[in-house]
């Protein structure tokens, strides 16, 4: 099922700032899980409970869930246990709207020809990733979001895409709105305020992220742009739909959604009201907590599962140089593959595995293909010189052993 005639469109390039936020949200739940025993305002595995503990009856909930509007489910980017989550709560969804369409964070408005031909089933797997871009506009293994995808073309639910452009989120953050003609914006209009909570919140992200840029209000600026995007385009399915406006789905990071903020609050802004948030929750992990304003109703999980068939991380950040080959390195984890193959800041990348390497989406790309336990030949240019490095990827026994990277290179 389409929802867009086909067109042409090309990729632009992901600046830093976009790179910081994107990795923000990516984490998740605003506050760090504490360790701390499962309790009785702890929500069980597999069962629904309200932010402060309660049990929630599922066949109310999801026939409560049936009038909405829109129906937000939040995700730690890199998290298969919240994907499973989510399949599982599409299916409770679609049995009870089949009308549903699905709206996904992790592609921009410009990939949505290719969302319709997934859905068509007019591409294979390897298609939709060269087609949409997905390593240069998302960059998270794609075998976390299979599942969704399939279930999407098995069931022809139209698949939407949420994001804008990271040029255009960008402009709009350091630029501001009236600086960018609506026809270059899509139309969209320009944020409602954030609450003093949410503004306060980013602003503690900003403070403790090692990579940040000092300029709070450019950060913050696009964090909104981020979240009215995404808004916008699940009012615009909304208002399409006239008088019989199909169930949308928002496959969104819970950064975007918890308390209300976000997502939400742009959604009200926009006229959309009835939007509820369910959330995932570590069973094993914090307990909840008794703000009933953070989400709808959570869902326990099993806690300790990262996303893992064991995908290796090269533990870099980088980005495409101003001008010549490969990509450069802006930095390097401690205690990572790249920091023992002699990896340095200011390092440029230009080949892996025998390949060119001329993006970040390149990198990733490859590394993202490598086996636990085997070696990658990488070739470096520093003070003009090339040199070749090994970068040796162990085998780790548990997933909870591997060093993480913020951008999962």
């Amino acid at each position: 099922m389409r929802l867009f005639p086909k067109c042409e469109w090309r990729t632009l390039v992901a600046p830093s700032l976009l790179a910081l936020t994107a990795t923000v949200f990516a984490l998740g739940p605003s506050a760090p899980h504490a360790d701390v025993p499962s309790g009785v305002d702890c929500v069980q595995p597999g069962q629904w409970a309200t932010p402060e503990g309660e049990d929630v009856d599922a066949a109310e909930l999801f026939a409560e869930l049936a009038g909405a509007d829109a129906v937000l489910l939040g995700e730690t980017h890199n998290r298969m246990d919240h994907h499973r989550w989510q399949l599982g709560t599409l299916a409770a969804l679609h049995g009870q709207r089949p009308d549903m369409v699905i709206g996904l964070e992790m592609l921009p408005r410009s990939a949505q020809p290719v969302l319709d031909d997934w859905v068509a089933g007019e591409l294979d797997e390897e298609q939709f990733l060269q087609e949409s871009d997905w390593y240069e506009h998302w960059g998270f293994n794609p075998r976390l979001y299979w599942p969704i995808l399939h279930f999407a073309r098995v069931h022809d639910v139209p698949l939407v895409a949420l994001n804008a452009e990271r040029d255009l989120v960008r402009r709009l953050g350091h630029e501001g709105w009236d600086s960018v003609p609506a026809d270059e914006r899509d139309g969209v209009s320009a944020p409602a305020e954030p609450a003093d909570a949410y503004r306060e919140y980013l602003e503690e992200v900003l403070a403790r992220h090692p990579a940040a840029p000092g300029d709070s209000d450019a950060f913050i600026g696009t964090q909104l742009a981020w979240d009215r995007m995404m808004a916008a385009a699940i009012a615009g399915v909304i208002e399409a739909g006239g008088d019989e406006p199909p169930l949308v789905v928002g496959i969104i990071g819970s950064g975007h959604l918890e308390y209300g903020h976000g997502v939400p609050h742009q959604l009200a802004d926009l006229g959309v009201d009835n939007a509820p948030v369910l959330l995932p929750r570590e069973s094993d992990g914090a307990c909840t907590g008794d703000d009933p304003d953070l989400a709808r109703a959570v869902f326990g999980v099993q806690g300790g599962e990262r996303f893992q068939p064991l995908t290796p991380i090269l533990g870099v950040q980088m980005q495409r140089p101003e001008e010549g080959e490969g990509v450069e390195i802006r930095g390097v984890m401690p205690d990572s593959v790249a920091g023992a193959a002699g990896i340095e800041s200011g390092d440029r990348l230009v080949e892996a595995g025998g390949r060119a390497v001329e993006t970040p989406a390149d990198l990733q790309r490859i590394v993202q293909g490598v086996t636990p336990g085997t070696w990658l030949p990488l070739v470096l240019e520093r003070n003009g010189e090339r040199e070749e490095v090994i970068a040796r990827f162990p085998w780790q026994e548990s997933p909870d052993d591997m060093p993480g990277a913020p951008e999962g290179h």
